[in-house]
């Protein structure tokens, strides 16, 4: 191993252990726990080895989003395919999609709702957040009429994270969470 492999290896490990101690602490004490000088002093290196890596905080939570998409489009995959139908996918990829939400929500509002320098919904976006949009765009697929399927996996997605967000919130009871989503999967299979 060259000298330049070793310093690449271990630029790319540091910048890992940057991305992945700020997901740790923001979902343990949420975002504003998360600062360039908390993040300095959790990881072991100065401040100016983290601006090395990343402009500041924005630019960190972006490789946060930019792997939690990555990590998204994989759950939602594998409940896609994993289904034995059409109707089967669209169920299963609701209920990928909100147990991400629960299980990681520091991430889920770092991709959905807290404020990011990533471009979405454009053709620069990065692969992992065309290819999560892409998982539920496939789920909806076979339910698309003509011309339908971009509005349409919207549609799916925007009631999706609306569910998640309100009952998050406690502006809907978290006892009702399965009942809504069977609900809402039977009126959007049936139209």
């Amino acid at each position: 191993m060259t000298t330049q492999t070793r310093r690449e290896r271990e630029r790319a490990e540091r910048e890992q252990l940057i991305v992945t101690t700020a997901r740790e602490l923001a979902e343990t004490e949420g975002w504003d726990a998360v600062t360039t000088r908390r993040l300095a002093a959790e990881i072991e290196y100065s401040q100016p080895v983290l601006y090395s890596h990343f402009k500041g905080k924005g630019a960190i939570m972006a490789a946060v989003v930019v792997q939690g998409c990555g990590e998204l489009a994989e759950e939602l995959r594998a409940a896609r395919i994993g289904a034995e139908g059409a109707k089967e996918a669209v169920s299963g990829v609701a209920t990928a999609y909100t147990a991400f939400a629960e299980r990681r929500p520091a991430l889920y509002d770092a991709i959905f709702t807290l404020p990011t320098e990533l471009p979405f919904a454009t053709p620069e976006a990065p692969a992992s957040l065309h290819a999560a949009f892409a998982e539920l765009r496939e789920t909806v697929r076979p339910l698309a009429g003509e011309g339908e399927l971009p509005v349409l996996t919207e549609t799916y997605w925007s009631s999706l994270h609306g569910l998640v967000t309100l009952m998050r919130s406690g502006r809907l009871r978290r006892e009702d969470h399965a009942v809504r989503l069977a609900l809402l999967i039977r009126r959007f299979w049936n139209g």
